[in-house]
């Protein structure tokens, strides 16, 4: 089964199983996923129930969607997503985000949690994502070009949408939480970086660092999708600071930072879907 053919197996799947069409998706980060749990649910669908969806191999996600309301918003949320390391092509990998849309959703909020790179920042601190730097990880767009989806040269000159950026930022304002920004850089995991790569990464611009989420702004961009996305620094990254990195930092500092990432992932959500208008 080809990646087009997959892809609309499981868009058919999920249709017999579920009548509810989204606004806004929002994918779930490491040690973000209790969000979910604040969402009017209309139906949850684990992800082994879709025939043909990859599903997550990583301990905190729980691997499955909730589709229901967020202030009022109709929303799809991916609680846990899948990772290029877990051994899933890119194209299984981006699969999700392109079912979002098929699905319905005009925006896409993607979280993450990362390791900063940038000295001013601090665990804790959430970064608005500016931008990305993708080519460390294969392109989700190699091989045959999923014309239904969209061009097979597509630009991406700006990947994170002005306006959403905009709406994050004034949620942020709202809630009184200080929004960091910067540039967001992907490699491959699962290993965290070494000292020298995470000095490559600030040399090449980056200001936080990850496992995820470029890949899958990449496919939504190709599909028309409005994109934004906020990172999570749980750490600093290996070198910056004398003591050696692990998931349970990671996962403490998503729990701890649960009341601020929820006011400010649902004022973003409320204020996105007041831009995308009826």
């Amino acid at each position: 089964m080809n990646a087009e053919q997959k892809l609309y197996t499981c868009l058919e799947s999920v249709r017999k199983r579920v009548g509810f069409r989204p606004r806004v998706g929002i994918v779930l980060g490491s040690g973000l996923g209790a969000f979910g749990d604040h969402v009017e649910v209309e139906a949850v669908l684990p992800y082994n129930e879709i025939e043909g969806f990859p599903v997550s191999t990583v301990e905190g996600h729980r691997g499955r969607f909730i589709f229901g309301s967020l202030e009022g918003v109709p929303v799809v949320v991916m609680q846990g997503r899948v990772h290029y390391y877990e051994g899933y092509a890119m194209q299984d990998v981006v699969l999700p985000i392109r079912l979002m849309g098929l699905l319905g959703i005009q925006a896409l909020l993607l979280t993450n949690a990362a390791g900063g790179v940038n000295f001013a920042f601090s665990p804790g601190d959430f970064m608005l994502i500016t931008d990305q730097i993708a080519t460390l990880v294969p392109s989700p767009l190699i091989g045959p070009n999923l014309a239904k989806l969209g061009p097979r040269f597509p630009d991406m000159s700006a990947v994170y949408d002005k306006e959403l950026r905009g709406a994050v930022r004034a949620a942020a304002n709202a809630c009184d939480i200080r929004l960091q920004e910067g540039v967001y850089v992907q490699l491959t995991g699962p290993q965290y970086e070494s000292p020298v790569e995470v000095r490559m990464v600030r040399a090449l611009g980056g200001d936080a660092v990850g496992m995820s989420t470029a890949c899958e702004a990449l496919a939504a961009r190709h599909m028309g999708l409005r994109v934004c996305g906020i990172s999570c620094i749980t750490n600093l990254a290996c070198g910056m600071i004398d003591q050696p990195l692990s998931a349970e930092e990671v996962d403490g500092t998503g729990a701890r930072v649960q009341p601020q990432f929820r006011a400010l992932v649902t004022g973003s959500v409320v204020k996105i879907a007041e831009l995308l208008g009826e």
